[in-house]
């Protein structure tokens, strides 16, 4: 199996009165062993022409409540856009200019309780994203 090592780092000089230094890195596995992820849906683009809601993951066309991974970017240089993250219908938050989610994801195939969508705040906006498959 793939060995997927994801990594986040934080740091700040002025945000708490301390400087912030967290760096923290995870290897991405199967749900409930060591085992490698299997697979990724590609990294791809999708520029949306409207402000409509576009769904990104179809939790139908994977394993239900697995250990997968999502991201999502919102690669505009545009303060004020953002686009609006929900899952299964319930808002996750807003990804403003340059902002990202890596979130484990369980999808639910029965329903579409789990779908991820995306709603962009400006026509032409481009959104890009991947999912990691367990």
């Amino acid at each position: 199996m793939a060995t997927t090592t994801a990594t986040l780092t934080l740091s700040s000089t002025d945000l708490l009165s301390d400087e912030l230094a967290l760096n923290t890195t995870a290897t991405l596995t199967a749900a409930g062993n060591s085992t490698g992820l299997t697979a990724a849906i590609g990294l791809s683009r999708i520029t949306i022409s409207d402000t409509s809601e576009t769904t990104l993951f179809d939790a139908s066309a994977y394993t239900d409540d697995s250990a997968h991974k999502m991201y999502i970017k919102n690669t505009s240089v545009t303060a004020a856009q953002y686009l609006l993250i929900k899952v299964g219908g319930t808002e996750l938050g807003r990804l403003y200019a340059g902002d990202f989610l890596f979130a484990p994801w369980g999808a639910d195939t029965t329903s579409t309780d789990c779908d991820v969508t995306a709603t962009p705040s400006h026509s032409g906006m481009t959104i890009e994203y991947m999912a990691f498959i367990d």
